[in-house]
C-alpha cells in the first residue's frame, strides 16, 4: 500500500543501465496481472538503443523522456500469437473484430500497471507515456508489428535522478458510488474540483497558458476536441489496417 500511495512520475533518469536479468524479472512479474481466459493477449517490445528511442521521440511528440530513459517498454495488444497458435491447432480464430481489440488492449494495460509496481519495487522511476495510441500507425511501422496486433501504451523506465513530490488527486469520494452512479450537481462538481483549481501550480498552469480557468487548459489546449477527432479517425483507420474493424 505504501509503494503505491508513494507513486510518482519520474521524467529524469541517472544514466545508468537496467541490468538485464532485472528487467526480465520485472516484466515477469508484470505478466502475473490478471489476463482474459488466461490467453495473455499482450507482447512487450524492450526499446534501449539510442538509434530506436529516437525513431520513437517523434512519434511521442519529442517528450525528452522518451529520449533520456535507458529504457522504453511499449505493451502491445496481441491476438497475432493466440490466432496463429488456434490455427496450428485445427481450431479458427475470430478475433479480427473490435471487441478482441479492447479484450487485448486491457490484458496489455493490466501487465504494463503490474509492471510499473514491480519497477517501482525495485527503485525505478516510470513515466507513462499517452502519446502512443496518438501514433500508433507510425509506432507500428518503427517495431514491425504484424496484423491483430495494436500498441496501447509506453512506459518510460529508469533509476530516478531525483523523486518528485506527489501531485494531486481529486478526493476519493469524487470517484466512488455506492450501488449505481450518482451523478453530479454543479455545486458539487465545484466542491469537488476546488482544492486542485486553488493550488498555486493550477493557478500559474492557468496563467503559462493565457487562460481564465483550468478545465479551459485542458479543451482548448491539451486536448482539444479538433485533436481528438483527428486522432480517433487515424486509430480507427489503423484498427482497421491491423485486422480488428473486419
Amino acid at each position: 500500500m505504501e509503494l503505491l500511495n508513494r507513486h510518482v512520475t519520474v521524467r529524469n533518469f541517472l544514466q545508468k543501465a537496467i541490468e538485464p536479468k532485472l528487467l526480465e524479472s520485472i516484466i515477469c512479474s508484470g505478466s502475473r496481472a490478471s489476463t482474459t481466459g488466461n490467453m495473455q493477449l499482450y507482447s512487450v517490445i524492450i526499446t534501449e538503443d539510442a538509434e530506436m528511442k529516437q525513431k520513437l521521440a517523434p512519434l511521442h511528440f519529442n517528450q525528452s523522456v522518451a529520449v533520456s530513459a535507458p529504457v522504453l517498454l511499449t505493451f502491445v495488444a496481441d491476438f497475432n500469437r493466440f490466432s496463429k497458435w488456434c490455427k496450428n491447432n485445427k481450431a479458427e480464430p475470430g478475433y479480427a473484430n473490435f471487441l478482441s481489440f479492447f479484450t487485448a488492449a486491457i490484458d496489455a494495460l493490466l501487465v504494463a500497471q503490474n509492471t510499473c509496481v514491480a519497477a517501482e519495487n525495485y527503485g525505478l522511476g516510470i513515466c507513462y507515456l499517452g502519446t502512443t495510441t496518438y501514433n500508433a500507425k507510425e509506432i507500428i511501422n518503427v517495431l514491425e508489428l504484424p496484423k491483430l496486433t495494436f500498441p496501447v501504451t509506453t512506459i518510460a523506465l529508469g533509476y530516478p535522478e531525483e523523486i518528485p513530490n506527489l501531485t494531486d488527486r481529486i478526493p476519493i469520494r469524487c470517484i466512488i458510488h455506492r450501488e449505481k452512479y450518482k451523478d453530479y450537481t454543479e455545486d458539487v462538481i465545484r466542491d469537488l474540483y476546488s482544492y486542485k483549481e486553488n493550488l498555486e501550480s493550477m493557478k500559474e498552469f492557468v496563467k503559462e497558458n493565457d487562460k481564465e480557468t483550468l478545465a479551459q487548459v485542458f479543451t482548448d489546449v491539451r486536448y482539444k476536441k479538433s485533436d481528438n477527432e483527428f486522432f480517433s479517425e487515424k486509430m480507427i483507420q489503423t484498427l482497421r489496417e491491423q485486422g480488428f474493424m473486419d
